[in-house]
């Protein structure tokens, strides 16, 4: 059993950043593939981002690619998002999830979910 917790979100104008984090308790959190999605009213829950078990292979949606880092550190069990060059479509509420599968890129992969917070991006 993994819980995640986000942190971080908030209201920043357009071009700003944020850096979301995401605390995960117990001791395998290591041994999970962790990613970031993102859900806008009215739309699908989205993959912006995810980090394989070590770190060292990530993945990042077309629509982020170049303004957002994804990281982690499995020392302090907790994985980062660092928004940089926001834009309004940016705006949703991002969810930290966890997945022990080798499919990582539908919400359905993953088996434990955040509860969400928001990020909203005024122009």
């Amino acid at each position: 059993q993994v819980q995640l917790v986000e942190s971080g979100g908030g209201l920043v104008q357009a071009g700003g950043s944020l850096r979301l984090s995401c605390a995960a308790s117990g001791r395998t959190f290591s041994s999970y593939t962790m990613g970031w999605f993102r859900q806008a009213p009215g739309k699908e829950r989205d993959l912006v981002a995810a980090i394989r078990r070590s770190g060292g292979s990530t993945f990042y949606g077309e629509s982020v690619k170049g303004r957002f880092t994804i990281s982690r550190d499995n020392a302090k069990n907790t994985v980062y998002l660092a928004m940089n060059s926001l834009k309004p479509e940016d705006t949703a509420v991002y969810y930290c999830a966890a997945t022990s599968r080798y499919l990582i890129v539908t919400p359905e992969s993953y088996e434990y979910w955040g509860q969400g917070t928001q990020v909203t991006v005024s122009s």
